[in-house]
């Protein structure tokens, strides 16, 4: 049977929701986890900037906040990160969902949503900027960022090897 047809779809709606009703509880637990999920993605995003640098001679890849506690996270209104070298920009962008827990636009129960976007000064001629989209899951008390391509219906971690992908590009 496959596994595309909409009984399969509601049933794996309501595991979802499931695991996510569990955190409904505990509004101080998700607020945690939310500035810990801010301060993992720039630990992500800063050790990527710290790698490439350490493998460039005449270049300099640049991180915007340098530095980045959980005090900093803003829970209404969007977070910004900025990744930038001669030009060529990635921007991670995310936001606390309308709902405390949602999966109303991942099918892994998320408490930040956002997207990274990448571009230089020839795409936006041309009014191109790439992107994927990305959240903070939640499963049994801990949290990890995944991205979801919505073009190929790809996922998975946010991590170096995300963010040399969408970078590479650019140059």
């Amino acid at each position: 049977m496959s596994q595309e047809k909409p009984i399969f779809r509601l049933a794996r709606q309501i595991d979802a929701a499931k695991k996510a009703e569990r955190f409904l509880v505990d509004d101080s637990e998700v607020v945690t986890l939310r500035r810990e999920g801010a301060s993992s993605l720039h630990r992500i995003c800063a050790e990527f900037v710290a790698t490439l640098n350490s493998g460039l001679a005449n270049a300099t890849v640049e991180l915007s906040p340098l530095t980045y506690g959980q005090e900093l996270f803003r829970e209404s209104g969007a977070n910004l990160f900025q990744i930038s070298s001669q030009g060529r920009q990635m921007q991670i962008v995310f936001e606390v969902p309308p709902q405390l827990v949602s999966t109303e636009k991942f099918g892994i129960p998320y408490i930040l949503e956002g997207e990274v976007r990448t571009f230089n000064q020839r795409m936006l001629e041309r009014f191109e900027i790439r992107s994927r989209l990305i959240f903070f899951c939640v499963e049994n008390e801990t949290g990890a960022w995944r991205f979801f391509d919505w073009r190929t219906r790809h996922t998975g971690p946010v991590d170096g090897e995300l963010l040399v992908s969408l970078m590479e590009p650019l140059f």
